[in-house]
């Protein structure tokens, strides 16, 4: 399924965007206010299967209101795709993108208007969206895209497993959860891993240091941009402790047990199938677990955070789903429309939460009685409402520092990088050149 994770297809589509974007000042096709929408939009989003079902029935409703208006929906379409296609000048009118990595190269680049004209003239409030999620859906003061839906990561865990081993709750701090992952871990003689207490390997399904780093209050990037990793004082604190568990474990090990388990998106997702006891999550796996593995006893909660800073428990990382309108849309003004609709309306945002399990982001939609809340995806409202969750900063060239951050993780916990410090300080210095190409 595409979802939130195909960072490295972005590169080449988005340095190609930057070369070939047409520029296009967003208010040239605005139609004057009380003038009626209409005609066909092409609406491109990346939601597959039962996801994309529940956006066809919300395209179905925004049609019967509008029936001037036909929406053509392409489904499965990430970003990647649709920067080239927008690029090469055959972009939808509308986009969802899955994640916010992208908002800096989608407004900077101009592959998506700047919607201000529109808001301004039909006052929609952006007071109705949260502090984070207004700063996530716009970069430099130009705000190209609307939210969607929120992404918010937290913890689940298998009830069974922690109760065969006598727990009866999940972990608050880091190194409640290495104790608790030891324990859960059970070995064959050989000591090849046959289930996992946790995997902490950080390119394991959502367990990245993009979802980790709001735990140890961990800092990208400064005010001007330039990066702060080797700087930070929590980077290395997170890192020691992912290393020192993969060593426990054995990286090899560790390595033979993640290739030997289900792909993340099927009903053999390995936790689904009990072979992790603790697993790092979005709030979208309660519906997936619920659907394809219906017997499992599970539980959610927030993901621990680093012991000297337990004040920070409930807090986490948030990322959303993104709708713009491409630069080259034929009918803009029915664009809007649809995006106003998705974005803004109550009843169509809480019918999609309901159906997708995905956070909304309106302040209206999350005090909805008509919002499904169960004791499972309760934690991930409260995640998404604690002041300290954050998501990573927005940036002209895109995901690319979380990218090369992800690179070096990688080779400093298989051990072919031994020094972090100096290895953290190398890595400021290639970003840094990185985002100045990039701009």
């Amino acid at each position: 399924m595409f979802r939130r994770r195909t960072l490295l297809a972005l590169s080449a589509a988005t340095a190609l965007l930057a070369a070939c974007t047409p520029g296009t000042n967003a208010n040239d096709e605005i139609a004057p206010a009380g003038q009626e929408a209409k005609g066909t939009v092409e609406f491109w989003h990346f939601f597959t299967d039962r996801e994309s079902d529940a956006i066809d029935a919300a395209i179905a409703k925004f049609e019967k209101l509008h029936p001037d208006i036909d929406v053509k929906v392409t489904s499965g379409q990430d970003d990647a795709k649709m920067l080239q296609a927008i690029s090469s000048g055959k972009g939808p009118d509308v986009g969802l993108s899955y994640s916010t990595d992208i908002v800096g190269k989608f407004c900077s680049g101009g592959a998506w208007r700047d919607l201000t004209p529109f808001i301004d003239r039909d006052k929609v409030d952006l007071e109705q969206f949260p502090q984070t999620v207004r700063g996530y859906t716009s970069y430099h003061d130009r705000r190209c895209a609307m939210p969607f839906l929120a992404d918010v990561y937290g913890l689940y865990y298998n009830k069974t497993l922690l109760a065969q081993a006598g727990y009866t709750a999940p972990p608050k701090t880091m190194t409640e959860l290495a104790d608790m992952a030891k324990k859960l871990t059970k070995r064959a003689p050989d000591g090849t891993i046959e289930v996992a207490g946790f995997v902490p390997l950080l390119n394991f399904y959502e367990h990245t240091p993009q979802h980790l780093a709001p735990l140890w209050d961990a800092k990208w990037l400064s005010g001007d941009e330039k990066s702060v990793i080797g700087t930070d004082p929590n980077w290395q604190p997170m890192l020691k402790w992912h290393k020192d568990l993969v060593d426990w474990y054995g990286y090899d090990r560790l390595q033979q047990f993640t290739a030997g388990l289900g792909d993340e998106w099927n009903a053999d997702n390995a936790f689904q199938a009990g072979k992790i006891a603790m697993a790092v999550d979005g709030e979208y796996r309660v519906a997936f677990v619920e659907d394809q593995a219906p017997n499992l006893d599970f539980g959610t909660a927030a993901l621990p955070v680093a012991d000297k800073q337990a004040d920070r428990y409930g807090a986490g990382f948030v990322t959303g789903n993104i709708m713009g309108i491409s630069a080259n849309s034929k009918n803009p003004e029915a664009s809007w429309e649809l995006v106003k609709y998705l974005t803004t309306d109550t009843d169509a945002i809480v019918g999609l939460a309901n159906s997708i399990k995905n956070v909304p982001t309106t302040k209206d939609a999350l005090a909805s009685p008509a919002l499904e809340a169960d004791e499972r995806f309760r934690p991930f409202l409260d995640i998404f409402a604690n002041p300290g969750t954050s998501t990573t900063p927005p940036n002209a060239s895109g995901p690319k520092y979380v990218e090369m951050t992800q690179e070096f993780v990688n080779t400093y916990l298989s051990g072919a990088t031994p020094d972090l410090a100096g290895g953290l300080k190398d890595l400021d210095g290639k970003i840094d050149q990185a985002l100045d190409l990039g701009r």
